[in-house]
């Protein structure tokens, strides 16, 4: 079912994230740096810094976290990361589209197409991949925020293009260069976003059983885990017997 998609795959590996708190509040303050770097250090007029700096907010991060990674940005002699973009199959020909900022791309190339490598995949061109996903915006409200007609209905006054919406929450996608007119126009009547950001969505999703879904979430989680790695999105689906077997 179209319920069983990434997205829904990525919940089942946050419990594994909460684990690891110190090292995504790493990953999320990296973000906030380079957003304030590369544009105003001040998020009303910087849609990118924004969005990062309610990624951290929804995950708890400090206030304190947040401002020193603000401030870091315009330090001198701070290190300077690159957005490197790596894509690649998994097992059973599942296409992984890997987001990175490093401040040594051969390190970072390695270590992914090591990864790749170890869990039956292979790294693959830049495009060989990307052409099976949406680059869309996309906003993020907790499910008792409003019901699935009351989101709807609002998301396409704010100019979105899709919205879908249930048990974990309401997904909002738009064009990437609108991603801050709508969140504005959903924040103004919603609250602000549970998130926003500019994600890749699959067009299409591979199902997976027991086996092999066991060792591509493997894989996903080796990824998630690697300083380097902001983002890793991949277009596979898992059924709910499978979820449940792995989450016993």
């Amino acid at each position: 079912m179209a319920g069983h998609s990434q997205f829904k795959n990525i919940m089942y590996r946050k419990g594994a994230q909460d684990k690891k708190r110190s090292k995504l509040f790493s990953k999320l303050a990296k973000e906030i740096t380079v957003a304030a770097k590369q544009g105003l250090a001040d998020p009303e007029y910087n849609p990118r810094l924004r969005a990062a700096i309610q990624a951290a907010r929804a995950e708890n991060m400090p206030r304190d976290n947040i401002e020193r990674a603000i401030k870091k940005s315009t330090d001198q002699g701070g290190e300077n990361y690159e957005e490197v973009r790596y894509e690649g199959f998994g097992i059973g020909g599942v296409g992984v589209i890997v987001e990175t900022l490093t401040d040594n791309r051969n390190r970072t190339a390695s270590s992914v197409r090591s990864i790749f490598t170890k869990h039956g995949g292979n790294l693959g061109e830049t495009g060989s991949v990307s052409f099976m996903f949406s680059r869309l915006g996309r906003v993020e409200y907790a499910p008792e925020v409003a019901s699935a007609d009351d989101m709807l209905e609002a998301a396409i006054d704010a100019g979105a293009e899709d919205c879908q919406s249930g048990e974990q929450g309401h997904e909002i996608f738009c064009a990437p260069d609108q991603l801050h007119e709508v969140a504005r126009a959903l924040e103004a009547k919603f609250g602000e976003p549970r998130a926003a950001s500019i994600v890749w969505k699959p067009q299409n999703s591979i199902p997976l059983e027991d086996d092999k879904a066991e060792t591509l979430l493997k894989m996903l989680d080796v990824l998630d885990d690697d300083d380097d790695v902001q983002q890793v999105y991949a277009n596979f689906e898992i059924s709910d017997s499978a979820l449940a077997k792995m989450s016993a």
